[in-house]
């Protein structure tokens, strides 16, 4: 692999400013399925091997089932989630996709019609943290650790 920078050492205030965002959504309202959508189906959509580790661990052990982590790939198709929890993947979709379709005005009313200005905003912010998060994981080239290897 060719070299990358480290940000964190080169920027740190950088980071810094990612770390208050996720300060502010671990305190925010935000309920934790719909926080551990948000994080696993925007790094699922991104492709972004580290967050999709990390998410889906933080899932499980906040009580998240398997299933319905292994399903987020076909949620469109899915019985699995609630209509509010469709209601924020149609978000976190065209959020993470803007260049695609911008966000639809059926998308931003529907949810509208499940929360309230001041959920709905925090939900926007999550999803643009987690994608911003990606992107600086992307760059940098950061993978998972593998497990059940010997280390030499």
């Amino acid at each position: 692999m060719s070299f990358r920078l480290n940000i964190g050492k080169v920027a740190p205030e950088a980071i810094q400013a990612l770390n208050v965002l996720d300060e502010y959504l671990k305190c925010s309202d935000l309920a934790n399925n719909h926080k551990n959508l948000i994080k696993v189906r925007v790094s699922q959509i991104n492709g972004c091997a580290y967050s999709i580790h990390k998410y889906s661990g933080e899932a499980r052990r906040s009580g998240e089932a398997e299933e319905r982590i292994y399903g987020l790939t076909a949620w469109k198709t899915s019985n699995l989630y609630t209509e509010d929890e469709r209601s924020v993947l149609f978000l976190v979709e065209e959020v993470t996709l803007i260049k695609e379709n911008h966000v639809s005005d059926e998308v931003y009313a529907k949810a509208m019609n499940f929360f309230d200005e001041h959920y709905f905003s925090q939900i926007i912010m999550a999803i643009i943290t987690i994608n911003a998060w990606n992107r600086l994981t992307i760059v940098a080239k950061m993978l998972p650790e593998k497990h059940g290897e010997m280390r030499s």
